[in-house]
């Protein structure tokens, strides 16, 4: 059997619609909105700030502290049960990972810069969207950063490799399905995140990791250009 056609009716290397637009909370140092399909993330940065309990502060750099979640009627599927659980702490843990390469903290020692994720909707890919935001958010905030960190998931539906699945292919049921979220550095593709769910070959992870440097640089566009568009306009006033 072979996978013939998208439930949406994109090319198998082609991204869901896309909108990324910074300065979005107001009382945020920095914030960001990434949208891709019908999954939205919200990103606000706080902080730098006196890391409680001292134990865990660094005397050399801050520390970045990430926290995602998904709202009780953001899913698809069945209602997300609100507060913290194992799969949003993991999130947050690989988020921080993601991020942490592109950001310099060493001029803020001892304290720490937190990063709230949360997702209003969506529709697969809530890692990748999340770590969209928040990357832009930390730009928008004038931390110093070496790049921004684009995301995106890629993997494998019946015979097929694709780009940005859905949920209703992640939840394909009529051959084997394979989800890897990917984290980038756009201009030197330096991956900070890859993982993997289900079955795929050698030669099918080659071809989808090549995808993901395509559909990297396209997503990287949006950012780029959210901020700057932020910053055009601030000196336009």
């Amino acid at each position: 059997m072979s996978y013939e056609k998208r439930p949406d009716g994109r090319n198998f290397d082609e991204l869901r619609p896309i909108e990324a637009k910074v300065g979005v909370i107001k009382n945020a140092v920095g914030s960001a909105s990434f949208k891709i399909g019908k999954t939205w993330a919200l990103a606000a940065v706080y902080g730098p700030r006196e890391l409680h309990p001292k134990f865990l502060q660094d005397p050399a750099k801050g520390r970045l502290r990430c926290n995602y979640n998904m709202m009780p009627f953001s899913g698809t599927g069945d209602r997300i049960r609100p507060g913290g659980n194992r799969r949003a702490k993991e999130i947050s843990m690989v988020t921080e990972k993601s991020l942490m390469p592109v950001l310099d903290l060493k001029n803020y020692p001892n304290t720490v810069v937190d990063v709230f994720i949360e997702l209003p909707q969506t529709d697969a890919g809530s890692r990748c969207a999340g770590i969209c935001a928040a990357s832009m958010a930390l730009a928008d905030a004038g931390f110093v950063m070496k790049d921004l960190v684009s995301a995106v998931a890629v993997g494998r539906v019946d015979d097929k490799i694709v780009v940005d699945l859905d949920y209703q292919e992640e939840a394909y049921e009529d051959g084997p399905v394979a989800d890897i979220p990917i984290a980038m550095l756009p201009r030197t593709k330096e991956v900070t995140l890859l993982q993997m769910d289900g079955e795929i070959s050698k030669e099918q992870m080659a071809e989808a990791l090549e995808l993901a440097k395509k559909s990297v640089d396209e997503i990287y566009e949006f950012q780029k250009k959210a901020l700057k568009e932020k910053y055009t306009g601030e000196q336009n006033e």
